[in-house]
């Protein structure tokens, strides 16, 4: 059972969620809260397996709230819920370490998508975000997509080394690494076994 805690300031919303998970048998409902410091004291009470959290809260805001979880608590992944879809609040939020990104007009259904993707270990960014993406062609804008380990992870493909040789080198599994290049080949759009190698070059990381 998948245990979630919802952090939004909304009550309807709140509300239409909770009755959308009250069948489902693998997403249990354990608590919500309506502002940032709420969030955090139910987090270290629970300990959930998921938090989704709206950006914007009273008391404590959702990116920060984010990153007092992040670092108390690792392990728990963290889906970002908001109306906006400009790419630096999308930035700000991965920096803050959240693992997903929702919009609020995009479904239920969705946000289920979400919650088994970064238990998975992945990045989700909803698909309605695409659009934004596509228009933000400038290349600082697509580099700053990438997270700070994922530029690590970029500047080694360009001095050639190899998944083996990158994970020996930043004490992390070859399977993690794997995993960063597959999420910054989807982020930047680029395919291939060298496209990453190519990109690193290009752009003299």
């Amino acid at each position: 059972m998948i245990r979630l805690i919802i952090a939004e300031d909304h009550q309807a919303f709140t509300d239409g969620i909770a009755a959308y998970l009250e069948y489902n048998d693998e997403i249990k409902l354990i608590d919500s809260v309506s502002d940032g410091e709420a969030l955090v004291k139910s987090v270290s009470r629970l300990q959930p397996d998921v938090v989704i959290t709206d950006l914007r809260m009273p008391k404590l805001d959702g990116l920060e709230a984010s990153k007092r979880i992040r670092a108390n608590f690792p392990k728990i992944k963290i889906i970002a819920l908001t109306m906006f879809d400009r790419i630096e609040t999308v930035n700000k939020a991965f920096q803050a370490g959240v693992n997903g990104y929702l919009l609020k007009n995009s479904g239920l259904k969705i946000m289920i998508e979400a919650i088994n993707t970064v238990l998975l270990g992945k990045t989700y960014y909803d698909p309605n975000l695409a659009a934004s993406f596509l228009e933000n062609t400038n290349d600082n804008k697509r580099k700053g997509i990438l997270s700070k380990r994922e530029k690590e992870i970029l500047y080694l493909i360009g001095k050639g080394k190899s998944s083996t040789e990158i994970s020996v080198e930043l004490s992390i599994s070859k399977t993690t690494v794997d995993t960063h290049r597959k999420n910054m080949c989807r982020k930047l759009g680029i395919n291939g076994s060298n496209a990453l190698f190519q990109y690193a070059l290009e752009k003299k990381y």
